[in-house]
C-alpha cells in the first residue's frame, strides 16, 4: 500500500482537494466529546489556524479517544471535506488515528488563560500556545524582512566576532570569558589577575555590539550590516532589557545625517509592511487577543513621515509641558539622557507619529559620534516609536582621527586594544554612519507584547538562565 504523505496544516487549510485521503499530524489544541461525533482541532505550528477532525467514535476505541487530550502528539489519515460548520472551509473526517504522544492533566499549557509570568516559568512548552506561535512565526518573518531589505539595498551581510577584547559603549557592562581556574586565580603584586595563560592570553568579553568591527567592513565593502546575538551584562530587571538579544546594526561610507535618517525610517518601514503583508493571521489573532490596537498602529507608522527634530528641540516641547501641568517622574533640563516616559511623551501624545531626534549633548553619547560645529553635540539620531521609546539608535561616525583621540581622551576610554579601529582613521579615512536595532524591541512593536521576555524563546535575564 502506497505510503501517504504528510501534509502541513497551512496547506491543507487551503487546499481544494476534497474526497482526497491526507496524512496531518501535530498536537491537539482541543478535544470535544458527543455521544455522536468527536471534534480534535490539531496544530502543527505551521499557521495559527487548527484544522479540524471529525472522528465517528463508533470507528475507534473508546479508551484511545479518552486519552487525546490538550497537547497529545497525533497522526491522522482521513478524507478532506468541505467544512459544515463555521470558522475554517476544510475538514478531516478521520480513519486512521496514530498516537506519538500522551499528555497528561499536569500539562502546564492546557487551554486556559495563563499569566505570561507563568509561561516564562514554562518557556519550554509556552512555544506550542497560540500566542508564542504566532509571534515566533512574525519573529522569523521580521529577520527575513531584514536581510531582504539590505540585500535588496546592496548591503553586505558582515560577520562581526561574538567573543571580543574591546568594548563598543564604554560602559564596562560586559561577560567576561575565560578558561582559567576561577578557584586558583594567579595574580600580580598590585592583586590584578595575570592572563598571559588565559585562551586568548588577555582579557576577553563577550561582544555588546558588532559596529566597531562593522566600520571596518564599510571602509572597505562601502555598505554592510551585522545581525547576530549582543550581550550585556546589566542588572536591569525591566521589561525592556535583555542580557542576550539580536542586533541589526548596518554601515555605510559616505553617508550625511540627513541620508541616515532615510535610512533608518525606510528600513523600519519596510519590515513593518512586510509583517503586514506576510503575516495576516498571526497579527489578527494578536490583535484580537494581546493589544486591539496593534494593525491600526502598524498602518499609522506607515502613512506618515517621522517627525525629525533635534534635541534642544525635543527638551523645550518637554519644559513647555512641564511649564502647562504635565507631570513627569523625572525632571527635564537640557543635558539629561532622555527618559522613556519623555520620548513616548514626544511620540504617543505631542506629535502622534514616530520621531527622529538628533544632535544630542555628547557628554551623554558614545565616543564615536560626529562632534557638531557648536563644540556641544554630535551627530546621533535616535528613532523613538509609540509604546517603545528609543527603537533604533544611531550616529554619523567622527572621521577626523585628532577630534576622535581627543575625545578618547576626554572620557577615558582604554584604548590599548583599540589601536586597529584608530587606523581606519589613520589610513584612508572616510565619511561615514550606522545604526543599531534591537530586534526584539523591533518584535516587541510589531507582536503589541508588553514584556520583552516574550518575544524571544529563551529570555536570558539577572537570575535567569534557564532552558
Amino acid at each position: 500500500m502506497e505510503e501517504i504523505r504528510r501534509i502541513k496544516v497551512i496547506d491543507i487549510l487551503q487546499s481544494k482537494d476534497f474526497g482526497v485521503t491526507v496524512n496531518v499530524k501535530g498536537w491537539v489544541r482541543t478535544h470535544r466529546s458527543s455521544k455522536a461525533v468527536d471534534f480534535i482541532a490539531l496544530n502543527d505550528g505551521s499557521t495559527i489556524n487548527n484544522v479540524q477532525i471529525v472522528v465517528d467514535p463508533n470507528l475507534f476505541d473508546e479508551d484511545l479517544l479518552k486519552k487525546i487530550t490538550t497537547g497529545a502528539c497525533l497522526s491522522v489519515i482521513g478524507k478532506l471535506v468541505e467544512s459544515q460548520g463555521a470558522g475554517q472551509s476544510v475538514e478531516i473526517q478521520g480513519e486512521k488515528i496514530t498516537v506519538y504522544g500522551l499528555c497528561g492533566s499536569d500539562y502546564p499549557m492546557q487551554k486556559k488563560g495563563q499569566s505570561f509570568e507563568t509561561m516564562r516559568k514554562n518557556a519550554h512548552l509556552r512555544l506550542r500556545t497560540n500566542t508564542f506561535g504566532a509571534v515566533m512565526r512574525i519573529r522569523h518573518n521580521m529577520a527575513i524582512a531584514i536581510h531582504k531589505y539590505f540585500h535588496e539595498h546592496g548591503f553586505f551581510y558582515f560577520h562581526s566576532p561574538i567573543i571580543t577584547a574591546s568594548d563598543c559603549e564604554g560602559a564596562g557592562e560586559m561577560f567576561q570569558i575565560t578558561t582559567k581556574n576561577l578557584y586558583d586565580l594567579k595574580k600580580d603584586e598590585q592583586g590584578k589577575i595575570i592572563y598571559d595563560d588565559d585562551f586568548f592570553g588577555k582579557t576577553t568579553s563577550l561582544t555588546v555590539s558588532g559596529q566597531l568591527e562593522g566600520e571596518l567592513g564599510a571602509t572597505a565593502l562601502g555598505a554592510i550590516y551585522t545581525f547576530g546575538p549582543t550581550f550585556r551584562a546589566e542588572n536591569s530587571n525591566t521589561p525592556r532589557h535583555l542580557a542576550e538579544f539580536w542586533m541589526i546594526e548596518p554601515e555605510v561610507a559616505f553617508i550625511d545625517l540627513k541620508d541616515l535618517m532615510d535610512l533608518e525610517e525606510d528600513f523600519i518601514k519596510y519590515c513593518v509592511q512586510w509583517a503586514l503583508d506576510n503575516c495576516k493571521d498571526d497579527l489578527e489573532f494578536l490583535n484580537k487577543m494581546v493589544d486591539k490596537t496593534l494593525i491600526d498602529r502598524l498602518k499609522s507608522v506607515l502613512n506618515d513621515s517621522f517627525k525629525r527634530l533635534t534635541y534642544t528641540e525635543g527638551i523645550e516641547i518637554l519644559e513647555e509641558a512641564v511649564k502647562t501641568g504635565r507631570k513627569f517622574e523625572f525632571p527635564v533640563s537640557w543635558g539629561m539622557d532622555l527618559a522613556s516616559e519623555h520620548e513616548r511623551y514626544l511620540v504617543e501624545e505631542f506629535f502622534k507619529k514616530p520621531v527622529i531626534m538628533t544632535d544630542y549633548p555628547k557628554e551623554i553619547k558614545a565616543f564615536y559620534m560626529k562632534q557638531n560645529e557648536d563644540g556641544k553635540t554630535v551627530q546621533g539620531t535616535d528613532v523613538l516609536f509609540p509604546q517603545i521609546g528609543e527603537i533604533i539608535g544611531g550616529s554619523v561616525r567622527e572621521e577626523d582621527y585628532d577630534k576622535l583621540m581627543n575625545r578618547i581622551n576626554e572620557m577615558n576610554i582604554p584604548m590599548k586594544d583599540m589601536w586597529w579601529y584608530l587606523d581606519t582613521r589613520k589610513y584612508g579615512t572616510c565619511p561615514h554612519g550606522g545604526f543599531g536595532l534591537g530586534f526584539e524591541r523591533l518584535i516587541l512593536f510589531v507582536t503589541g507584547m508588553q514584556n520583552i521576555r516574550d518575544v524571544i524563546p529563551f529570555p536570558r535575564t539577572p537570575k535567569n538562565a534557564d532552558f
